[in-house]
């Protein structure tokens, strides 16, 4: 068995409406969400899915007025410490970020690969359809100078092994090129990170599109959470959400790890 281990991170926490969520639904009801990544022991090195968050943005009040204009974003930026980095977190593990040998971004939104900048110079996978979305301006989760630097990108098309037993899955729909991520463990289950495909058990169980989807494609949103349900139940994976904090909890919590 490649993989090793699987640790859950937490990077930090954002309250916001429920229909952010779930497409027409839950309109008034803030609900708490985690801003996870992921880190993957394996036999050939370690893999980062997702990144969080740019800490600066947060801390720092003039490029957090700027990058969360309470006019374009009612609900303000996450809540972020310097704990929840992730050099921090790989600290508390003896490791650096020069320890992580890829990372893999599900999708370019602020929340999930802000953080690029926390692991700069570690080769960077990204879907081209993302990449080409996210330079066009339409989707204000984007922020450019996230995924501006001189990263060493690797652009990828379609699905394809990251390593013996992770496995990138094209989801689009919240995205254009959003991708979730196949995990062969080596002692319980598969588990698939489905990222923003489904961001709460409630997405996966009743097939509702994440609130935001590219060029309001739902139908390519619904496809993906379907395709997902019918891979889990075809290889008896077991599905994890991204910002369910309920779910969240359920699961092992740092330092501990899957297995």
């Amino acid at each position: 068995m490649q993989v090793k281990k699987l640790w859950p991170l937490l990077t930090a926490t954002h309250h916001y409406d429920k229909s952010l969520s779930t497409r027409h639904r839950g309109q008034g009801q803030i609900i708490e969400a985690p801003i996870l990544a992921y880190l993957i022991e394996t036999a050939n090195g370690r893999i980062l899915y997702d990144v969080g968050c740019d800490y600066n943005k947060i801390a720092d009040s003039t490029q957090r007025q700027h990058y969360y204009d309470p006019e374009i974003f009612p609900f303000g930026a996450p809540e972020m410490d310097e704990s929840q980095r992730l050099p921090a977190h790989l600290a508390r593990m003896g490791l650096t970020p020069a320890d992580v040998d890829v990372v893999f971004i599900g999708h370019l939104h602020f929340d999930h690969a802000g953080g690029l900048c926390d692991v700069c110079g570690t080769e960077v996978h990204v879907q081209k359809a993302e990449m080409e979305a996210a330079q066009t301006g339409q989707d204000i989760g984007y922020f450019p100078d996230d995924f501006s630097g001189d990263y060493p990108w690797k652009v990828m098309e379609g699905e394809y092994d990251v390593a013996p037993g992770v496995r990138a899955i094209s989801t689009p729909g919240h995205t254009a090129g959003h991708m979730s991520l196949w995990i062969e463990l080596p002692k319980g289950a598969p588990v698939i990170l489905c990222g923003d495909a489904a961001d709460l058990t409630e997405n996966i169980m009743d097939e509702v599109p994440p609130g935001l989807c590219w060029q309001d494609q739902e139908d390519q949103a619904i496809a993906s959470i379907r395709k997902l349900k019918t891979l889990a139940a075809e290889e008896k994976a077991i599905l994890w959400p991204n910002h369910d904090i309920s779910f969240w909890r359920t699961l092992r919590q740092f330092p501990e790890f899957h297995e």
